[in-house]
């Protein structure tokens, strides 16, 4: 039972550092200190998707699944859990540097007004 409780702890975990690389630059827009923390997060979410690899809590949650009594799964977070959802079969390689291109001129559009904002 615990191993399953710390496994969705991961689980949650990995889930909001995966939000807060897509939409933290929308924070920082409010909070430019926050800058600091997403834009490596940023740089790791894009060379994950671009390096085909596995973020180290995945095989975390995998592990603590096994040690609860559940099976594990193949294949990283993302497409486990969201291109299961959203596209029936795996995501292309052109794809996803082609969404890792649109996260990354996204947020340099939302930095640049951050740091080209007038101060008060």
């Amino acid at each position: 039972m615990t191993y399953r409780l710390l496994a969705d702890l991961v689980l949650l975990t990995h889930l909001a550092f995966v939000a807060f690389t897509l939409f933290g630059g929308l924070l920082a827009w409010r909070r430019p200190s926050l800058a600091w923390i997403h834009l490596p997060a940023l740089l790791w979410g894009v060379i994950v998707q671009w390096a085909n690899l596995v973020c180290p809590l995945t095989p975390l949650e995998n592990r603590l699944r096994i040690l609860g009594g559940d099976a594990g799964y193949s294949g990283g977070f993302i497409e486990h859990y969201v291109v299961g959802l959203l596209y029936p079969d795996s995501l292309p390689m052109e794809l996803r540097y082609a969404l890792g291109a649109l996260l990354l001129a996204l947020n340099l559009a939302i930095y640049a007004r951050v740091i080209l904002r007038p101060r008060a």
